[in-house]
């Protein structure tokens, strides 16, 4: 029976945001060329070619109900299956258009076998549908990129069919979580609720997120992990794999990146959608398989420190999350610590402390501070969860300070450039370890530095960057990392486009004194922080 209840009160996120991990699916004919959806048409490749693919798309192993108990190993609760992105390529029995599964070789309706594999095995089913269409002749831009105009078109007969197509969703794979919106561009507010009103007419109790120019139900932060956020549902969605649809050897992310993520999503109160792109014979790679199947064992052992919960007491921080629920609250630690740690103080007492797999905790408190001493023997490798038993309501306190230490300990920064010149955009606000702040430039900025004096010589193998504002590419596009030798700069590793969440390696590297050199950039270089690797973590991540 599926854990899906349908609710009485329009837009109520309830049953949404209770179960707060679930499966992304991006595929379509695309596959075959291992490129990105949507996005390499007219790009990598030519849209005659890449609109000719589906005759030869024929997914002769994909079996949805292989799909779905890989999604529950995981430990997901919901799917979201893109059942037209901007390529207009349509993964159902549409009747508006010839541009669809049905007219491939494979010749089957993928979305309604999904919804229904979903709905034998408890999960609800969700549809991603993309605002624009850069493939159907009425939409007013079109490949590469959604930046070409076409020189005849009709936006409200784009809108028309666009609303058509829902209806068809609804009533016929419904009821569904959500109908998951992208890329509005010639969208305005008044054009995107017209299609969200249409949506809730049908189903009520239909979750429509953000991205029709209306704000609909929930945010959705894209390959990033949200803000701290109690008053608005919001829903990460993030890849498993750098690219949305399936890449052979694309490079996939460790099970402790994974981890943190759904740990840093849901510890800021929102929901994790981990993204999926099936190969083009229909089967989820085996590799992907084994990482979500690792991550659904690690969940399993902690599911009650996720589902059902919410974000806080403490916001944040790359060290630690927290969860709550009832009166319990969850610290999530998501690396070792090597002395007890203070936190600022609940305004309840704690009556018992345990990690989840039962080993005592101590905790001690006063003026303030809550102090939590975790055993040696008490640490798991992946991330270690503290169950707190509070003598009140967890919900009712008010959200904390979370556990910050810098990026870089000892460290200090400085730059070429500063916006506005204010404080809060300074270079230090790069290596404070709260991502929450970042060092910034002024707009129009093309050329920058950040430089780097370490407490000491230090020796590391890596660096990592989180890059603000940057969406779905990089205000970045070409840099080096230096080390000064005497007066000189000496570049250790060169670069092109960083990203949000920038990483890489390289030989062993001694230095005392650093220096990021942004050679060109599209738009002022941010950075919300950045730490540097070592094979032996050195410094706090």
């Amino acid at each position: 029976m599926s854990s899906y209840v349908p609710r009485k009160t329009p837009g109520d996120t309830s049953w949404f945001v209770h179960d707060r991990f679930g499966m992304f699916i991006h595929w379509g004919p695309v596959s075959l060329t291992g490129k990105e959806i949507g996005w390499s048409r007219g790009r990598e490749t030519p849209v005659e070619e890449y609109d000719n693919l589906y005759k030869r798309f024929n997914p002769v192993r994909f079996n949805a109900d292989e799909w779905v108990a890989v999604a529950k190993s995981a430990g997901m609760k919901y799917v979201v299956l893109t059942t037209k992105h901007h390529d207009g390529f349509c993964l159902w029995d549409t009747k508006e258009t010839d541009y669809t599964t049905m007219n491939t070789p494979f010749g089957r309706d993928v979305t309604k076998e999904l919804s229904d594999a979903c709905r034998r095995a408890g999960l609800a089913f969700g549809a991603y549908y993309s605002t624009c269409d850069w493939h159907h002749p009425d939409f007013p831009l079109t490949s590469p990129g959604g930046k070409t105009p076409r020189a005849t078109h009709d936006l409200d007969r784009y809108t028309d069919y666009m609303k058509a197509q829902s209806r068809e969703l609804l009533a016929n794979y419904g009821p569904l979580l959500c109908l998951w919106h992208d890329v509005p561009q010639q969208f305005d507010v008044r054009r995107g609720a017209g299609v969200i009103n249409m949506e809730r007419a049908i189903q009520p109790d239909i979750l429509v997120n953000n991205r029709t120019r209306h704000p609909g139900d929930f945010d959705t932060p894209e390959q990033r992990v949200g803000k701290f956020q109690l008053d608005r549902p919001w829903e990460t969605c993030m890849t498993i794999c750098r690219q949305w649809a399936w890449k052979p050897d694309d490079a996939m992310k460790p099970l402790d990146t994974c981890v943190h993520a759904l740990l840093r999503t849901i510890g800021g109160d929102g929901n994790f959608l981990f993204n999926v792109g099936p190969q083009p014979d229909g089967l989820i790679e085996p590799r992907q398989v084994a990482r979500l199947k690792e991550m659904g064992d690690w969940v399993g052992r902690h599911a009650a420190a996720i589902y059902g919960t919410r974000g806080g007491p403490w916001k944040p921080s790359p060290l630690m999350v927290s969860t709550r629920r009832g009166d319990k609250v969850y610290i999530h630690f998501m690396q070792q610590m090597r002395e007890p740690v203070a936190l600022q103080g609940l305004p309840m007492p704690v009556t018992s402390a345990r990690t989840l797999d039962g080993k005592a905790v101590r905790t001690s408190g006063g003026k303030g501070t809550l102090t939590v001493h975790v055993q040696d023997c008490a640490w798991d490798g992946v991330a270690t969860v503290v169950e707190l038993t509070v003598a009140g309501d967890a919900m009712s306190v008010q959200p904390l300070p979370g556990l910050v230490r810098p990026s870089i300990p000892g460290a200090t920064a400085t730059a070429s450039a500063v916006f506005g010149d204010k404080p809060e955009y300074a270079p230090g606000m790069a290596l404070d370890g709260d991502k929450s702040t970042r060092w910034a430039t002024p707009a129009g900025t093309h050329q920058a530095w950040l430089r780097i004096d370490l407490a000491a010589e230090t020796t590391f193998s890596g660096i990592h960057v989180e890059e603000e504002c940057c969406r779905h590419s990089s205000r970045v596009n070409k840099w080096e990392l230096q080390k000064l030798e005497g007066e000189t700069w000496t570049t250790v590793y060169a670069g092109t486009r960083m990203g949000a969440h920038f990483e890489t390696s390289f030989a062993p590297v001694t230095a005392r004194t650093l220096r990021i050199s942004i050679l060109d950039a599209s738009e002022g270089p941010t950075f919300s922080e950045v730490w540097l690797l070592s094979p032996k973590p050195l410094l706090s991540k």
